[in-house]
């Protein structure tokens, strides 16, 4: 993996993209911003969004978009193509081109997300 510059700020790290990542993460970025009251930064290179702690990612990379939730795992019942892995109880799914999440699913997932960091509190506070 070559190392980068990470982005200045969220803007930034969308403008850098082009073809199928930049549609992909403009539409996974318009679900999130449009359904919960998140906070969104640049975080270990990529998109992170945050409520009471980090609650999900948007990650552009070469060959795929991985569109990950720090509680996943328990999520996996509204989409079962959370693949978990990673520290904590991360779950991601890796898209490739032509493939998308539904918008329904997406707020699902987003909404339940951040019910999650409220109820549960920061998930990398162990």
């Amino acid at each position: 993996m070559k190392k980068s510059t990470p982005a200045a700020n969220p803007d930034a790290y969308v403008a850098a993209l082009s073809g199928w990542q930049l549609d992909t993460v403009r539409k996974l970025r318009d679900i999130v911003v449009s359904t919960g009251n998140l906070d969104e930064v640049i975080k270990w290179g990529h998109l992170v969004y945050l409520s009471n702690g980090p609650v999900l990612l948007i990650r552009a990379e070469e060959q795929r978009v991985l569109f990950g939730f720090w509680r996943g795992k328990r999520l996996r019942e509204i989409e079962p193509r959370l693949k978990p892995g990673g520290k904590y109880e991360m779950a991601t799914i890796e898209l490739h081109e032509n493939e998308e999440v539904s918008r329904t699913i997406a707020r699902r997932l987003v909404k339940e997300a951040v019910k999650l960091n409220k109820t549960l509190g920061n998930p990398t506070i162990v």
